[in-house]
């Protein structure tokens, strides 16, 4: 949990744990991967339906992921996505960098 200073409380990094809601992790990263899908179809001018015919999923799915309403998603299935949208994802697993406890992290680049 954020630690408070002057009635201010700092984030954790991850608004999920900070509202204390379960699953903090796997939300956290479902939304980065959802970013990142979101970032390609913006940047290719995909419609929701374009983005859906290269998914293999129908347009409310897609408007689902651009809501960022991610429930009915894995992290898999996030992943798959990229995949789909011709995107290779690389998972790399070292220890934690600083005393900080693990965590998930997502890159785009």
């Amino acid at each position: 949990m954020a630690k408070r200073s002057n009635g201010v409380v700092a984030s954790s990094g991850n608004v999920f744990a900070d509202l204390g809601l379960p699953a903090a992790d796997e939300n956290r990263t479902k939304v980065q991967l959802a970013v990142a899908l979101n970032q390609i179809i913006q940047k290719r001018r995909l419609s929701q339906a374009a983005a859906a015919r290269a998914l293999g999923v129908n347009q409310p799915k897609i408007s689902a992921l651009t809501n960022y309403r991610l429930d009915g998603f894995s992290v898999e299935r996030l992943l798959n996505f990229l995949n789909g949208l011709g995107r290779d994802v690389e998972i790399v697993v070292r220890k934690p960098r600083s005393r900080k406890s693990p965590g998930i992290h997502v890159t785009a680049a």
